[in-house]
């Protein structure tokens, strides 16, 4: 029997086969893209709380945004980018190796 987690990534992979792969130029503002995210965020923190993270990244993820580097937290807060949270933490500069994005994928 499939968890819900496992059926929301089954979906965002389906999403990234027959959508985001036939594009000609990748268009998500934000490292890692908003499907990569939504997948590790699930695997991180399960269906519910992972993917509130996946929605909120979404809402963020617009045409008028800066865009950049946007992790799944370590700990789970949706208040994670403001600086008065307990949960802040500073955004990353620049992009992890490939080696090391793989090893947190899986």
């Amino acid at each position: 029997m499939t968890t819900c987690g496992e059926l929301m990534v089954r979906g965002v992979r389906w999403y990234q086969r027959h959508f985001s792969a036939h594009r000609a130029v990748p268009c998500c503002r934000y490292y890692p893209s908003c499907s990569n995210y939504a997948i590790q965020a699930v695997e991180r923190f399960g269906a519910c709380r992972g993917g509130l993270l996946a929605v909120l990244r979404l809402l963020r993820c617009r045409p008028w945004s800066r865009g950049g580097i946007d992790d799944v937290p370590q700990r789970f807060s949706v208040f994670y980018r403001f600086r008065w949270s307990k949960a802040h933490e500073e955004p990353r500069l620049t992009p992890l190796p490939d080696d090391e994005v793989k090893d947190s994928v899986r």
